[in-house]
């Protein structure tokens, strides 16, 4: 990562304080999962404090303080796209725009590292002026002075940006000892698909002794469908969501987890024999799309195309004009256009219509049993593979300038040599308080700490850890926020 500054310069005075927590009390008995003695990996690799609490057996909670604050405030002048970022001639037109209101601008270079699957990729910032973070009002009344003359800019903390940083960084971790928890994983969508809830509310349902937040979920749908997640979701051995093809995710099965990528293939085998893909599950359904609803998908069906309602062995005990429930008991196989048509030619009442699900292991290349101690949660990006750095950004699709560079906060898991797993949220956008991650930097912290294996799940307002019914970490929004489904440690 780097920044060079072309025109004009950016340096910070601000006042450092440093904050020390207890000394970490011992471990009643060692585990083959250690916090690590090294010095905190990102930043100038300061001294971090840290205070373990046991959880349970096999299970600790580390909260750990590093860095401190060092970054002040400056004026991003907004690209005509409205992103931070553009091209040389656009930013060198905001900087003739800026000289024109009589003000001094900084055009900056900037480069977005390199990840696995996208090289690396330069764009143009174009900064004014710079304040200490204790001035954030002056930033604020120089930014309406912009907007006054025409200029849309938007004040931004320089510990956002992902380059060189002193911190802080606010983190917990927790650590799941392979060799002592007697526990299990499990993966949960809450009351339903379609609903967002809480990891606080989920975690309580299930009497889980810790839960975070899982994968992306879909906030471009419906508002009543926004907790559908972006990518493969089983819960207790039964596929709630698709998968988006070769996207990272977490595989658990007892008191095991593996980070792999994965493919689903559904298909409709009516009892002619005829067969059609179904291409989604549990989600709005596009043109000519055949798509499957559980009960647990908690919404009406598509209006406008047909709704074939089927029992737990796959007879069709109804035929109905789409836009309703899907009732206890049933499935409902919906389709429209061309789907549509090949419902009412297939799948016809009193027939049996077979549901046939396989749900593909990438690496391995062989299909999951769907047992009921069977369950996956979508990852966001892949971080680490074989205890080295590989962020698959592009394939998980998230490979923008924002999504690699800036930092935001983060919810990670990785899992250990020996199978132990560790879970972490790194809290973010709190200027003076805690700056996040970058992918880079996430994926450093997530092998000090000891993972060979190694995902980002969602972050940003997402990112919560909660543990014995306590929301331990302290999320951006400035509360917890409803979201698609948690990953779930429960006591037995």
């Amino acid at each position: 990562m780097s920044r060079r500054t072309i025109a004009g310069g950016l340096a910070i005075a601000a006042a450092i304080t440093v904050t020390t927590l207890p000394a970490a009390s011992v471990a009643a008995e060692q585990v083959s999962v250690k916090f690590p003695s090294a010095r905190f990996p990102l930043g100038a690799r300061p001294v971090p404090t840290k205070t373990m609490t046991a959880v349970t057996q096999g299970i600790d909670l580390y909260d750990v303080k590093a860095g401190t604050s060092t970054d002040g405030y400056t004026l991003t002048v907004l690209m005509p796209n409205g992103r931070d970022s553009g091209t040389l001639p656009n930013a060198e037109t905001k900087v003739a725009e800026v000289e024109a209101i009589g003000e001094t601008p900084s055009l900056q270079e900037i480069v977005r590292p390199a990840v696995a699957d996208s090289p690396a990729k330069t764009e143009y910032m174009v900064r004014v002026g710079l304040w200490p973070l204790k001035d954030k009002k002056k930033a604020d009344k120089a930014a309406k002075k912009f907007a006054d003359a025409g200029l849309k800019v938007k004040v931004d903390y320089l510990g956002d940006d992902g380059f060189k940083t002193t911190g802080p960084w606010n983190v917990k971790v927790v650590m799941i000892d392979a060799a002592t928890f007697r526990g299990s994983y499990a993966a949960s969508l809450g009351t339903s698909v379609a609903k967002r809830e809480t990891v606080s509310s989920m975690t309580k349902a299930a009497k889980a002794v810790v839960g975070v937040n899982g994968g992306f979920f879909n906030i471009h749908t419906a508002k009543e469908l926004r907790g559908e997640p972006l990518g493969a979701s089983v819960v207790g051995g039964r596929l709630l969501s698709e998968a988006v093809p070769g996207r990272s995710a977490v595989v658990l099965k007892g008191r095991t987890a593996k980070i792999t990528e994965l493919e689903t293939r559904v298909t409709a085998i009516s009892q002619d024999g005829e067969r059609s893909v179904i291409g989604g599950i549990n989600r709005a359904a596009a043109v000519d799309e055949l798509v499957l609803y559980t009960e647990e998908y908690g919404a009406n069906t598509p209006a406008g195309g047909t709704d074939v309602v089927m029992d737990a062995n796959g007879k069709v005990i109804g035929v109905r004009v789409s836009g309703a429930a899907v009732a206890k008991g049933t499935r409902v196989l919906h389709g429209n256009g061309v789907a549509g048509e090949w419902l009412s030619q297939h799948a016809w009442q009193d027939w049996t219509v077979k549901v046939d699900t396989k749900v593909v292991d990438l690496r391995t290349k062989k299909a999951l049993e769907l047992t009921p101690d069977l369950h996956v949660v979508a990852g966001g990006v892949g971080l680490v593979r074989n205890g080295q750095v590989k962020i698959t950004a592009k394939l998980d699709g998230h490979d923008s300038m924002n999504m690699i560079l800036r930092r935001h906060p983060r919810t990670l898991l990785g899992v250990t040599r020996n199978g132990s797993l560790i879970l972490a949220t790194i809290d973010g956008r709190q200027p003076g308080v805690t700056v996040g991650a970058n992918f880079h930097e996430a994926a450093q912290f997530m092998r000090w700490l000891g993972a060979r294996q190694a995902i980002n799940l969602d972050g940003g307002g997402s990112t919560a850890m909660v543990v014995g019914n306590k929301l331990v970490n302290r999320p951006s929004d400035g509360a917890e926020r409803a979201v698609g489904d948690a990953l779930l440690v429960l006591p037995q």
